[in-house]
């Protein structure tokens, strides 16, 4: 308990400290861009000196915030922070300025442990970031953001912006407009939002507001252009992944991720766009687009990370994760310990989720990035480099998985739902097999020895699960070997399932297959021969149900918005509910289930879910180290099939389709050869 009470205080204090870090970051941030907006490029003259002022008042609101840094930094921020507000203050060209914040700002990011820019981990909603416009910025931005809302005459000091002024905002990021909403403009009438709205609705909103600068349908006229332009580099999606990429030594930005894109101005999307990016293979199109075409492609690309048009892509975390790859081959190609440090830069925006699920994994990714910018700096050799690029994408590729890779809660919740529909349907149709082949025999006396049988199964089934649940429970330091070897013998027991009930998908082998069992057991005349055949059917499929709920909470650890769990148990309660309608049918209105289509779907479901757990299992054993993890660049990656670009899960999935494919011609083969011999022969 005096832990507890120890620990909590602690945690509320650290993260307490990561949002104070937040606000002096933007702070500074604002401060430098406002300032540059407001002085000559050389110093000493300044055009613009209300944006002079609000860097200012940025800097000001900053060393309010000091005393409630981390300590390390305290010192080093109230120094540098003054040290800007004097810079200010002379009129210091804005380059050094700019160089001095970001100092600054790298120094409070280190202290508080990695990146401070809290980038949603799905797309934002355009259409949830005009309700918010509506709720909070209508009154003074006006509805169609030029500053002109009912309370816009009213406030004192500045106009509210003019949020659809194209030129004015030309130079500001949807990152440095995020920061505006969250901490708010001092000496205005803009407050701050960072209690008021979550950071996903500040997201949604700063994408929102980005498109209230295009006319209407500015944005569908831009697709076009970049259709025609663009995407041969940039991809049609705007993946970074487009034909010419592979031929690039420096990959393209990929625009459609948030984590990406919302550090470019308009300023730098227009110049990315004319002249393509400095030093790289890839081209502008100054003399082919003119400024109404650059404009609408800007548009375009504003739209192009919401989720809106991001149905099923991966979320800006799995953004995060490609561009640090796409810059550790840059660091390899060019044997640079700089390119390297950069690869390290763009993973710290990461880094922090990682840690917190895996704070191991996070310390041998940074020992990897060390010793590669290392071997980098001093001309290693390219095998050696080569070397250290395999050991970060296999770091990469497991800590991608635990922050990105996400399970769908409605995937989890069907297949949930056929598990408990499928095993408990068969258990019933086996007790109700048995059941009526004694009937038939004229042995009804003997039904007590099969119930009694299918209720002992039940309770095994219960204690077998507590066993299992008990096992993980007391070897916390084997569970991911655990996870993935539960998962494996799931997707074996999965396959050979599905296969047994395509084999007996016919109505006739499987009444076959009931009678026979039980004409052994009425041969012996034992009670317990009978209970055994009954025990037997159901706690098979009891232990089969609980492996495949192990395994399928072993994959709902990583479902969206942490709803996993729920999902399963809202499944075993459709499930539940669907056996009662169920039983209800076939006991009170003689209802006939249709074997063959539903032993039929329930296969194919069967077979997807060993195929999903079998990719799932192998990556919960490179997990704990059991299994190498060797990465292929060109395999896919599609979390919701299980599919992850390694070698051995990929193989172990290969095995699976290629046994498949073997027991789809067998039992073809099985079918057309019983058909033969039932034709009639003529002599």
């Amino acid at each position: 308990m005096l832990s507890t009470w120890c620990v909590t205080p602690l945690v509320a204090q650290r993260e307490d400290s990561v949002v104070v870090a937040r606000r002096v970051v933007a702070a500074t941030s604002l401060a430098a861009k406002e300032y540059a907006a407001g002085v000559a490029p050389n110093g000493g003259r300044v055009v613009a000196p209300q944006e002079v002022e609000e860097a200012g008042q940025f800097l000001d609101a900053a060393l309010l915030d000091v005393p409630s840094l981390p300590r390390p930094v305290r010192a080093a921020a109230d120094t540098g922070l003054r040290a800007l507000r004097a810079m200010i203050d002379r009129h210091a060209p804005p380059d050094s300025v700019g160089h001095r914040a970001a100092i600054l700002v790298q120094r409070i990011a280190a202290a508080v442990g990695g990146a401070l820019e809290p980038f949603p981990l799905q797309p934002p909603s355009l259409a949830r970031g005009e309700v918010v416009y509506r709720e909070q910025c209508i009154q003074c931005h006006g509805a169609t953001g030029r500053g002109d809302g009912p309370k816009s005459k009213q406030l004192t000091g500045p106009p509210p912006a003019d949020l659809g002024d194209t030129a004015g905002l030309a130079g500001v990021s949807p990152v440095d407009m995020y920061r505006k909403i969250a901490i708010g403009v001092a000496g205005t009438g803009m407050p701050e939002y960072a209690e008021a709205l979550s950071p996903e609705d500040r997201w949604a909103l700063t994408t929102y507001i980005a498109t209230l600068r295009a006319a209407p349908g500015m944005a569908g006229e831009g697709e076009g252009w970049y259709a025609a332009q663009c995407a041969s580099c940039h991809g049609a999606t705007g993946r970074g992944d487009g034909p010419l990429a592979a031929t690039m030594s420096v990959r393209p930005p990929a625009l459609a991720d948030l984590a990406v894109q919302a550090r470019f101005s308009d300023d730098d999307l227009v110049q990315l766009i004319l002249h393509g990016r400095p030093g790289t293979p890839m081209p502008g199109f100054a003399r082919t687009l003119d400024p109404g075409a650059v404009r609408a492609i800007v548009a375009f690309l504003r739209v192009l990370p919401t989720a809106e048009r991001q149905h099923g892509r991966p979320s800006p975390t799995a953004a995060v994760f490609s561009e640090v790859r796409s810059k550790i081959d840059s660091a390899v190609a060019r044997r640079s310990d700089k390119m390297a440090f950069d690869a390290y830069l763009t993973f710290e925006q990461v880094e922090t989720a990682v840690r917190a699920h895996n704070a191991a994994l996070a310390g041998e990714l940074e020992d990897a990035f060390a010793t590669f910018r290392a071997r980098a700096a001093a001309g290693a050799a390219p095998d050696e480099l080569q070397a250290c690029r395999a050991r970060l994408l296999s770091g990469l590729e497991r800590a991608e998985r635990l922050v990105a890779d996400q399970t769908s809660s409605a995937n989890l919740f069907t297949e949930s739902f056929v598990l408990m529909l499928r095993e408990g349907f068969e258990a019933i149709l086996i007790v109700a097999a048995l059941m009526t082949f004694l009937a038939r025999a004229g042995a009804m006396e003997r039904r007590r020895d099969v119930a009694k049988g299918a209720w002992l199964a039940v309770a095994a089934s219960v204690v077998t699960a507590a066993v299992i649940e008990m096992l993980f429970q007391i070897t916390p330091g084997q569970r991911d070997a655990l996870e993935g070897a539960t998962m494996l013998v799931a997707t074996a027991v999965l396959f050979y399932v599905s296969y047994w009930l395509l084999s007996k998908i016919e109505v006739a082998k499987w009444n076959a297959f009931v009678k026979g069992r039980m004409e052994d057991a009425l041969s012996t005349g034992s009670s317990f021969a009978l209970g055994s055949v009954a025990f037997l059917a159901v706690y098979r499929e009891g232990f089969e149900t609980i492996l495949f709920y192990k395994a399928l909470l072993t994959s709902a650890g990583s479902a969206q918005g942490g709803g996993g769990t729920v999902a399963v148990a809202a499944g075993v309660a459709a499930g539940a509910i669907g056996l009662v309608v169920i039983y209800l049918a076939i006991n009170r209105f003689g209802v006939k289930i249709p074997l063959r289509p539903f032993f039929g779907v329930t296969s194919a479901m069967l077979y997807y879910m060993a195929f999903v757990f079998a990719g799932k299992g192998i990556a919960d054993l490179q997990e704990g180290g059991l299994v190498r993890t060797t990465v292929l660049d060109w395999a896919p990656r599609v979390p919701v099939l299980g599919i992850y670009p390694t070698v051995e899960s990929l193989a172990l999935q290969g095995l699976l389709l290629a046994a498949l494919l073997f027991a789809v011609v067998w039992l073809q083969r099985r079918r057309l050869i019983a058909a033969a011999e039932r034709r009639p022969s003529f002599p």
